[in-house]
């Protein structure tokens, strides 16, 4: 069994393998639309060029190999294949614009489901939904299909909105009657806050048709939650680093081949 750990030298190598990795992880988590949506990372050491899957490709035969470099303007500069359009005008104006190395957009089923409520907000009524808790931005207007750059701004411009009280980033966007977007860091980090927020979307979809109050928790609760205990022995950081690496584990056994 092949072991590719998250602790090894930043490299478009390592970031290849772990973007392919991420698109094979959504197929099983089942987050993924086949052939679309999109998955994006900045290549390493520049802030101008991405790595995507080059759009025709199912998203369960993804390999490293498979990943090209494009630019804002939709260039291929590495590999072989295209950007699809909505992809090159949602992920680099927010590559550029807020400085996220990692953006990951997906029309999974259950946060698609909350965000086509009129009341879309995702509520803090679990320990782990309160992670979320000030960090979603709301996109309360679908404008259609993105076919600008100019799109791609807008939204950009939703995800690091401040309202002037909370000065926290936010790293998620809820894009109503579409889908979320989620950035981070790392590809470990982004991943892990999509499959969560889908869990988290589940259980609230899930628990409204009861048609029974949620018992959300209080502000207190939800910052107790957030914020890490000083005797943890594994930081925010290591725990997404060893979700992910435990999952391409999971892959090396049940959908081998994406370090190709």
């Amino acid at each position: 069994m092949s072991v590719h750990p998250l602790r090894a030298a930043n490299s478009i190598e390592q970031a290849k393998i772990q973007l392919a990795a991420a698109h094979r992880l959504a197929v099983f988590h089942q987050l993924e639309e086949g052939i679309d949506n999109h998955f994006t990372v900045t290549v390493p050491g520049r802030d101008d060029q991405f790595l995507i899957l080059p759009f025709g490709l199912h998203w369960s035969e993804a390999r490293a190999s498979d990943m090209i470099v494009f630019d804002e303007a939709g260039n291929t500069l590495q590999g072989k294949g295209v950007v699809e359009t909505s992809a090159q005008c949602i992920h680099a104006p927010i590559h550029r614009i807020s400085g996220a190395r990692v953006v990951l957009h997906t029309h999974q089923t259950w946060a698609v489901a909350l965000n086509m409520l009129q009341d879309n907000r995702l509520l803090p009524a679990s320990q782990t939904a309160s992670f979320y808790d000030g960090f979603i931005a709301y996109d309360d207007h679908y404008t259609g299909v993105a076919d600008t750059l100019q799109e791609g701004e807008r939204l950009a411009g939703v995800l690091c909105a401040s309202d002037g009280q909370d000065p926290r980033q936010k790293h998620t966007v809820f894009m109503k009657n579409h889908g979320v977007l989620v950035t981070g860091n790392t590809i470990a980090q982004a991943y892990r806050r999509l499959y969560r927020l889908e869990r988290v979307c589940r259980a609230q979809v899930l628990a409204l048709s009861t048609g029974r109050p949620l018992s959300v928790l209080s502000d207190e609760v939800v910052k107790k939650v957030q914020t890490p205990h000083p005797d943890d022995r594994h930081s925010r950081d290591e725990r997404d680093r060893l979700f992910f690496e435990a999952m391409m584990r999971v892959l090396d056994r049940e959908m081998p081949g994406y370090a190709d």
